[in-house]
């Protein structure tokens, strides 16, 4: 028999699965019961409480979980940017096959970003904020962005991520036709990196004529 601490994590895992699988049949995470969370998972209702004091505590949860994955895939990013000499295409796959790898997390997250549960959306802002500032941070030690200051790579993060965020719905669910090259969701993502990165390498800032 597993330890009571492991068997309690064991459980508590099987929530956060159940959760995702049933939003991977269409469902918004709002409109899962906890009823049908924990009847999926194999436990009794009130053994959902042992974990979780409600719903959006485990969708919180579940950013928690999501926003670890998500920043371990700009860690690789910024290994391929820094040590790797990488450019976006290569960026972009990176990306596209941590997604492809852990689809349900970022099922949630595509869909759930402007969902029904209130406190979830806000933890996937701050989420949001966070891996902006911090990315901001790694685009000032770059030699290539010394030319910005600290409001100008603050707007530029915040457009790379956000750009990121909304182009991930179409990146999880691929249209049922197949779309040419140029229009694929990874052409199209790789294409709105390259205008904020060109348009930051020119950037002069703002001035009167502008």
């Amino acid at each position: 028999m597993l330890p009571r601490a492991e068997q309690k994590q064991q459980t508590r895992h099987a929530l956060l699965d159940a959760a995702r699988h049933l939003m991977e049949s269409g469902r918004g995470f709002g409109s899962i019961s906890l009823r049908e969370v924990a009847k999926t998972a194999g436990i009794v209702p009130t053994g959902f409480y042992r974990h979780f004091s409600d719903m959006d505590q485990l969708g919180l949860a579940l950013v928690s979980e999501v926003g670890e994955t998500f920043r371990e895939t700009i860690r690789l990013v910024r290994h391929n940017e820094f040590e790797l000499g990488g450019i976006t295409d290569a960026s972009v796959r990176i990306f596209l096959d941590v997604v492809t790898a852990n689809r349900a997390q970022f099922l949630f997250l595509a869909r759930e970003q402007y969902g029904g549960s209130h406190p979830v959306r806000q933890a996937i802002a701050c989420l949001r904020d966070g891996i902006s500032s911090d990315l901001a941070a790694d685009l000032n030690t770059m030699p290539k962005w010394q030319h910005l200051d600290s409001a100008a790579l603050a707007v530029m993060a915040d457009l790379v991520v956000k750009t990121v965020f909304a182009t991930l719905p179409e990146l999880i669910d691929s249209p049922d036709a197949p779309l040419p090259e140029h229009l694929s969701p990874q052409a199209k993502i790789t294409q709105q990196l390259r205008f904020i990165f060109v348009g930051a390498k020119h950037w002069q800032g703002l001035s009167e004529s502008s």
